[in-house]
């Protein structure tokens, strides 16, 4: 059997607990808190294979070995590991407390609301994107991803991050409140537990019935009505449903809407769950954006300038682009998105003349390119109780999904 104990952020050792272990693995700092037995073996924790071998060895002669963790093994924890290369039949797993449970403990807030996201050993863009999407979030850090980075990452919005640091030393622990711009330009160590990414101010919430990720909308491809526009520059539902179909937006993803008039595409987007940028050259376009925005409970960012030299400015590249706007200079913005998007472009015309030129701009840009004319007829009363069919505009709708690139030697 091997025994799994987490400790550290507030759960004390029992004095017994390495009782009979023939190995003891764990870190330093956990295996210099425990009496050892005679004659056990002690592995520090460091890279797992080695360890994980040595642990095979014992497991193999039916010896008891213990393992030492920080918190909650099983979250986000050794367990997962043990559990794949052992089976979880031979495992006896005594939980801590997480280190995410303690550190918002200390600030006297509930976490059934909160996502957490891991950034150890892992890309620190889906951390990011989230922490932007959502209002509280705990991010398990690590080398090059830890506070300085997610600060860098963050710096300018409006965000607070607690860095809670050595949770469960009495002489080393401290829970640090800074803002991101703060966080980017301190030396945190490596005793960072985990960072809470909070939207101030910091509100209980109301009763959550399901943790962690929110619920999605109950709808989407909202009517033009539920946002402000202008003259009926909107995209139309029937649009937008097949857009964000071919966006995909999702938690972790960032999403540009380039030309967003009215932002009905990106508020739909940050309702499901993406991080959104969204790029317009008209001041009150700007205006409302925001509006609609705020309206709908999402938070988007809005960049006021004319495509595609305004998306320069913009650091991250996105996962998907939408645009819906461009005019004459529309093959050199779809250029410009499909150099960075990761995944798609997707393309909204009421133009005929100028699908050939946004089809190229695909293309060649190595993406796979395919497309509809979206014409539909809705229903509108007539006089006498009767019903007729009013025709929309029809529309162009062309994607774009980035082709791999074959690697020398690997089947695709």
């Amino acid at each position: 059997m091997i025994t799994v104990v987490g400790t550290g952020t507030g759960t004390p050792l029992a004095e017994d607990v390495a009782a009979g272990a023939a190995l003891v693995v764990g870190g330093r700092r956990h295996l210099d808190s425990v009496r050892l037995p005679a004659g056990a073996e002690r592995v520090v924790l460091g890279p797992l294979a080695p360890a994980l071998d040595t642990i095979a060895g014992y497991v193999g002669k039916e010896l008891p070995v213990l393992v030492l963790a920080s918190g909650d093994p099983g979250f986000f924890g050794i367990v997962r590991v043990l559990a794949e290369r052992f089976g979880p039949e031979r495992l006896s797993v005594r939980p801590g407390v997480s280190s995410v449970a303690a550190a918002f403990a200390r600030l006297g807030l509930p976490w059934d609301d909160a996502l957490v996201v891991s950034a150890h050993g892992r890309d620190l863009r889906t951390a990011v994107n989230v922490c932007r999407a959502r209002p509280k979030v705990a991010v398990l850090t690590g080398p090059g991803s830890g506070p300085a980075e997610l600060g860098a990452a963050l710096a300018g919005r409006d965000r607070t991050l607690v860095v809670a640091t050595a949770l469960g030393d009495p002489e080393r622990e401290r829970l640090d409140r800074v803002t991101p711009a703060q966080a980017a330009a301190r030396d945190w160590g490596t005793a960072v537990s985990v960072v809470l990414c909070l939207a101030e101010p910091s509100a209980p919430g109301p009763p959550r019935t399901v943790a962690g990720v929110p619920a999605g909308p109950a709808r989407w491809a909202l009517e033009e009505t539920g946002f402000a526009h202008r003259d009926s520059m909107i995209t139309k539902f029937e649009v937008r449903a097949l857009a964000l179909a071919r966006i995909g937006p999702r938690l972790g993803d960032l999403v540009w809407d380039v030309g967003a008039g009215s932002g009905s595409v990106a508020v739909e987007c940050a309702r499901l769950g993406a991080a959104v940028v969204a790029v317009e050259k008209a001041a009150e376009g700007v205006d409302r954006i925001r509006e609609n925005a705020r309206a709908h409970g999402v938070g988007v960012d809005v960049v006021h300038g004319t495509a595609p030299d305004a998306l320069a400015a913009l650091a991250d590249d996105p996962d998907a682009v939408f645009i819906g706007g461009g005019g004459r200079e529309l093959p050199a913005v779809i250029r410009a998105c499909a150099l960075r998007a990761r995944r798609s472009v997707v393309v909204a015309l009421a133009a005929l003349d100028r699908v050939p030129a946004a089809r190229e701009a695909l293309t060649g840009a190595g993406f796979g390119c395919d497309g509809v004319l979206l014409q539909s007829s809705r229903l509108a009363p007539l006089p006498g109780a009767v019903t007729r069919l009013a025709a929309t505009n029809p529309v162009f709708l062309l994607w774009g999904v980035r082709t791999p690139v074959p690697i020398e030697g690997v089947d695709q």
